[in-house]
């Protein structure tokens, strides 16, 4: 694993990439027409020109910066990416998370860029456009929200803790009990929140994010953010997120807590 201080050119495109992708879906924001003309994908899934537009911009900033480096991303897949370009680095992209939200007007949609190594992600931005804020996690250094460090602030017990989800829909059959388990156990639960729900978690706004089928371009970027806040992430299971070859249809489960405690009393409750 590299030191932290060797990602800093990383760190700046990741930046100048947010900032393109703002540039971009910005005007699309707020207009009936993007919703009236939003594409279905083949699984059900909403797509806008914002989504493709921003991600080619993205597509072509890291081709320009880091040829040798592959991509994988939502709207265009992960070619031939394999376990990685040079370095064994790849960057993972979604220009929108939270499409839906999107294409019906409300501000919770955001950007997430995450560069891996070996699959493991190192580098996370989510960067939430209309709301004007970003979450930077940096492999080894703490997490900052616009530049200031933030902290994850978990309940003592699940008894106390507040749990989010972008939809309890997004469960299988088999997946639901699992997520109403949980659900039953904390004092309250909030949905409709997309990758914003692990921003404001590692702000300490939250103690708990369950979610399922999600694809690497969904999670990637949250790792470092979550972590850098003093937060934990991983599968059902317990076992950590990499996106290693995975490619952009494979499908995790992730919970993510505001503490190791909290985390462990959560996999308890949802083991199978």
């Amino acid at each position: 694993m590299r030191a932290a201080q060797e990602y800093r050119p990383h760190l700046a495109l990741a930046h100048a990439l947010a900032d393109r992708a703002r540039e971009i879906v910005l005007p699309f924001f707020h207009s009936p027409q993007t919703r009236i003309k939003a594409e279905r994908k083949a699984d059900r899934s909403p797509v806008t020109r914002a989504d493709r537009q921003a991600e080619q911009a993205m597509r072509a900033m890291i081709a320009d910066a880091f040829p040798e480096h592959a991509v994988v991303g939502e709207e265009f897949g992960d070619g031939d990416s394999g376990n990685g370009g040079a370095g064994g680095l790849t960057w993972c992209i979604d220009p929108i998370d939270g499409t839906r939200a999107f294409i019906c007007g409300r501000p919770t949609f955001g950007t997430l860029i995450a560069l891996l190594q070996d699959g493991a992600p190192v580098l996370g931005i989510v960067d939430m456009p209309r709301l004007d804020e970003r979450w930077v996690g940096v492999t080894g250094e703490p997490t900052l929200r616009n530049g200031e460090p933030c902290r994850a602030l978990a309940a003592a017990a699940l008894e106390d803790a507040t749990l989010l989800c972008t939809s309890a829909e997004m469960f299988s059959a088999a997946e639901r009990p699992r997520f109403d388990a949980l659900r039953g156990r904390v004092a309250e639960a909030g949905f409709g929140t997309d990758c914003y729900g692990y921003a404001l978690l590692a702000s300490g706004f939250a103690d708990i994010v369950m979610e399922a089928g999600l694809a690497p371009h969904d999670f990637a970027a949250l790792v470092p953010v979550v972590e850098g806040a003093g937060g934990r992430i991983s599968d059902w299971n317990g076992a950590p997120l990499a996106a290693a070859g995975a490619g952009v249809q494979k499908k995790h489960t992730v919970l993510a807590c505001a503490g190791k405690e909290l985390h462990a009393l959560a996999l308890a409750v949802i083991a199978r």
